[in-house]
């Protein structure tokens, strides 16, 4: 067996590492939970290099603040027919279940990061003492699937810092997925598993992910042209309702891309980040623009990006 340092253990020397490697988990495990595995593993013979991202201050708060709203959801969805429901617009619903969630997430990063500024979509957005950072929060996207019953629906938070994405949590309570990604640090699922875009290069191989929009919205005709121009070249379309799940289906490679048109910057913020930091390229659909403001965005893996945004952007919206 190899010790820390990868030198070899024998006799002694082996006892005493494993004894002060199981007086060390044991004294950590309360700040640092993954301890306890590596201690398990140590005892085992089979400790080798796991590799884990080592996320900072803020990434764990947005990462606590997630699960604690998920929680309040996911009692909710237990029993959504009981909800209190009301409409935004044609097709757009907000719930309590909405606004009990963006709550429990102003509340807890408020208090962790007083002086940062915060856009939620239900409503709240504060400007805070710190001009340059801000949380960008969806608390439930995905609300018409948890309000018809269908388990596909997430916790979207992001950390903006003068105008830039850094930190980014997408979280499914259904599936118990962790999306993750902080700049320059990678994006990760759950407490292990790096995430890296598709590898597939040919179109007519790739699956991608649209939202169609509701109620006769804005932009339906320019998707349907989309859908036309673009579905005879690939291997499938899906619209499962969750814009913030799409681009993590992006990182992760389930997807091979994904665009949309009217979107707001709560619904994509993490989302874009975990795309970049899985290698993909985020752009929006017209040149020039920016999808945080403008709402309208392409992402995909860089072998099939060229030739399905210019599929996406022949009509040029």
């Amino acid at each position: 067996m190899d010790g820390p340092g990868g030198h070899a253990l024998t006799g002694s020397a082996h006892r005493v590492c494993r004894a002060r490697f199981a007086r060390i988990a044991r004294a950590s495990i309360r700040t640092d939970p993954w301890q306890a595995l590596r201690a398990r593993l140590w005892r085992a013979g089979s400790l080798r290099r796991i590799e884990t991202m080592q996320g900072s201050a803020n990434l764990n708060v947005m990462i606590k603040t997630a699960r604690k709203a998920a929680r309040s959801l996911v009692k909710d969805f237990r029993e959504v027919e009981n909800l209190q429901v009301s409409s935004k617009g044609p097709g757009d619903f907000v719930s309590r279940a909405d606004r009990a969630a963006e709550e429990i997430i102003r509340s807890e990063l408020m208090e962790a990061r007083p002086n940062y500024g915060f856009l939620g979509e239900e409503g709240t957005e504060i400007e805070g003492k710190d001009p340059t950072r801000r949380w960008i929060v969806d608390p439930l996207d995905g609300t018409t699937n948890f309000l018809h019953g269908m388990p596909h629906w997430a916790v979207s938070i992001a950390l903006e810092h003068k105008g830039e994405i850094v930190a980014g949590v997408v979280y499914d309570p259904a599936k118990d997925e962790m999306f993750y990604a902080e700049k320059g640090a990678g994006a990760w699922l759950n407490d292990s598993q790096r995430l890296r875009v598709s590898g597939r290069n040919r179109l007519i191989e790739s699956v991608f992910a649209t939202g169609v929009p509701f109620g006769g919205g804005k932009y339906l005709p320019a998707t349907l042209q989309d859908l036309a121009r673009l579905m005879p070249t690939c291997a499938g379309v899906r619209r499962w309702g969750s814009a913030a799940l799409d681009l993590a289906y992006v990182a992760a490679g389930r997807y091979d891309g994904y665009w949309e048109r009217g979107l707001d910057a709560w619904d994509v913020a993490a989302g874009i980040l975990l795309v970049k930091e899985a290698g993909g390229l985020v752009q929006p659909i017209r040149e020039g623009q920016d999808v945080l403001t403008d709402g309208h965005v392409l992402a995909a893996s860089e072998p099939i990006f060229d030739s399905f945004s210019k599929i996406i952007r022949d009509r040029g919206d």
